[in-house]
């Protein structure tokens, strides 16, 4: 049960990450340059002025949860064996 409950967290994680990059992106991202900001020393002008990073990482965490939740079942349903860990 416990090589299970880690097989399933290394899959949430997989899924998080991917997801993260897939997320990222929205929320209409303006950088530093077309807000009009100058940039200060070692900020590159392309970075966004405001990122809402927590909020895309809470939104990200809610997604990646109801993918896994979708895998899990299917894994469980279909009866797909997850690879067994050597002891």
């Amino acid at each position: 049960m416990f090589t299970k409950i880690i097989s399933w967290l290394a899959i949430y994680l997989m899924i998080w990450w991917v997801t993260f990059f897939a997320v990222l992106p929205l929320g209409g991202n303006v950088s530093q340059h077309e807000a009009g900001i100058t940039p200060g020393k070692g900020e590159d002008p392309g970075a966004p002025a405001i990122h809402n990073l927590g909020k895309k990482v809470r939104l990200n965490t809610l997604v990646a949860l109801v993918i896994w939740l979708i895998a899990i079942i299917v894994i469980n349903v279909v009866h797909i064996p997850l690879p067994q860990i050597p002891a």
